[in-house]
């Protein structure tokens, strides 16, 4: 269950640590605008628009992952759950490195991954039932 937990807690944690990227090109875009950074994230173009694509999708990501590992624990957590979970991560680390040095199609590759992870845990719980 610890790792279960690990993982989910890493996984709420990768659109903060996305958002570093994003800082950073606002701050090259004249400075980060702290009191519109919505308006400055949709000038963004090239890096800093990928950068910002990848923050958004960690969220997205999260959403779905959460509630399949929040299931696991509730029905018992198996090691191939657990391993499920961590290569959800692996893949979703690797994801963003790739989103933000533009090669889309591994990227592509990459979020299938995780998102067959995520798939993987439902359906594990859902035989549990």
């Amino acid at each position: 269950m610890f790792t279960m937990v690990l993982c989910l807690f890493i996984a709420v944690m990768l659109p903060m640590l996305a958002k570093g990227p994003v800082a950073a090109a606002m701050h090259k875009l004249g400075g980060y605008n702290n009191k519109h950074p919505r308006a400055q994230q949709a000038q963004l173009t090239g890096f800093g628009a990928r950068a910002l694509a990848a923050h958004q999708n960690a969220f997205e990501a999260v959403i779905m992952f959460a509630p399949a590992a929040l299931s696991a624990m509730i029905v018992g957590v198996s090691k191939e759950m657990e391993l499920a979970a961590m290569v959800f991560i692996g893949a979703r680390v690797v994801y963003n490195l790739l989103y933000l040095a533009n090669l889309h199609l591994f990227r592509s590759l990459t979020w299938a991954v995780g998102l067959g992870c995520t798939v993987y845990i439902f359906w594990q719980v859902l035989v549990a039932l």
